[in-house]
């Protein structure tokens, strides 16, 4: 597996707790769990794709912009998750920001998918793109 078959295998994951979370309402028993393992793993994905995707692109001049912005997007739904947690569940605002959530979440990884996979994948061997897979999957299972 390489790392990008990785990263979209947890991406269908993501999108898939989104969808989960976002057709809940305000007196459903499983939001709350729900929201819990949608926010536990974004922060998994996330700080294992910097670390281990991110990191070595950060370096390379045609990457270094786009991991930038990629970081930035992290950071921008970091904000929401915290805005999200501070909303009691049964308020009509908390569905309201879980929908903003996941549709910048979902912009995110469609620009991981559709413009920035293809570029990265200019700039890494086909022994890095495993070898980077194997590393973001143990950080994945470590944290997970």
């Amino acid at each position: 597996m390489n790392i990008f078959e990785a990263i979209r295998k947890d991406h269908d994951k993501q999108r898939e707790l989104c969808r989960l979370v976002t057709s809940t309402s305000g007196e459903s028993k499983g939001r709350k769990q729900m929201w819990e393992d949608l926010k536990k793993e974004l922060k998994v994905h996330a700080d294992a794709e910097e670390r281990t995707f991110y990191s070595p692109l950060i370096h390379n001049d045609m990457m270094q912009e786009h991991a930038r912005h990629g970081i930035a997007e992290h950071h921008e739904m970091d904000e929401l998750i915290e805005k999200i947690d501070e909303t009691d569940l049964d308020s009509p605002a908390w569905l309201v920001y879980a929908k903003q959530l996941c549709e910048k979440v979902e912009h995110h990884l469609e620009d991981e998918e559709h413009s920035f996979f293809q570029l990265a994948g200019k700039v890494f061997t086909e022994k890095q793109k495993t070898d980077i897979a194997e590393e973001y999957l143990k950080e994945m299972k470590k944290n997970r």
